[in-house]
């Protein structure tokens, strides 16, 4: 999972950087970020994949993998996050070409919302407490205070942004929320399973392998299938702009 993922960004950085060209210019940008967040994951993901390696070895009998005792470290899952998640906030806001003077303030409020969810989110994750009531159900608790904000603020504050929207532009920007409250909505379901799980991780690495696919499996939907999607906005955004994004679209003239 984790070399398909490795896999998956790298081609994904390949196509977001190649499509902006066939994209009106003001889009251009949302691509470029796009680009920048499958980099980053990438990044990370190739370490995540070494500390993988490094924590576990096959055994003598060769049907299972036993600890190192090294440990797996899942920091570099949230440097990750901490970068790349504002950022999917960011493609969304610059994707919609919101007024002068909205972007911006819009874009800060969602991205420090983002950040501080992930910042909560770590002390839990790292914590041998895993209970409900425990600390991993407390930095759950106040790491989903801020999600809860990024979502009002895409479904209630942004509801009459879609209906400036042509029918098809706003049915995709609807789906990229949709993706978006689908797969960080994936995340702390996964960051839960621990708590109903005795021993762990040393006595159930089952539960570790299953917060690692259930970590990546989000990872993938939510950088760079979101980063697809963000790609169609932007091409029929151009397209209703009269732009042919069959070519490369070149700036306008000057005279």
């Amino acid at each position: 999972m984790l070399s398909f993922t490795i896999a998956t960004m790298a081609a994904a950085f390949v196509f977001f950087v190649l499509a902006q060209r066939n994209l009106a210019p003001k889009y251009r940008i949302s691509m470029m970020v796009s680009a920048l967040v499958v980099f980053i994951a990438g990044y990370h993901y190739f370490r995540i994949f070494n500390s993988f390696e490094g924590a576990y070895q096959l055994s003598q009998a060769g049907f299972s993998y036993e600890p190192t005792g090294k440990p797996l470290n899942d920091a570099y899952r949230y440097v990750d996050w901490l970068l790349t998640v504002p950022l999917l906030t960011v493609e969304l806001v610059l994707v919609m070409d919101l007024p002068e003077g909205e972007s911006g303030p819009l874009a800060a409020k969602l991205g420090f919302a983002a950040a501080l969810m992930i910042a909560l989110g770590y002390p839990g994750e790292m914590s041998e407490s895993t209970a409900l009531i425990g600390q991993r159900g407390l930095w759950g608790f106040l790491s989903t205070l801020p999600f809860i904000y990024v979502l009002y603020k895409l479904f209630a504050g942004l509801g009459d942004v879609l209906d400036r929207q042509s029918g098809e532009v706003a049915t995709l920007l609807g789906n990229a929320r949709l993706l978006l409250l689908l797969t960080w909505g994936w995340y702390p379901i996964v960051y839960m399973v621990p708590m109903f799980v005795s021993g762990y991780p040393s006595e159930a690495p089952g539960t570790l392998v299953t917060l690692q696919v259930g970590y990546t499996i989000a990872d993938v939907a939510a950088k760079a299938g979101y980063g697809v999607l963000i790609y169609a906005i932007a091409k029929q955004k151009s397209v209703e702009e009269g732009y042919n994004v069959d070519t490369m679209v070149e700036p306008a003239a000057t005279t």
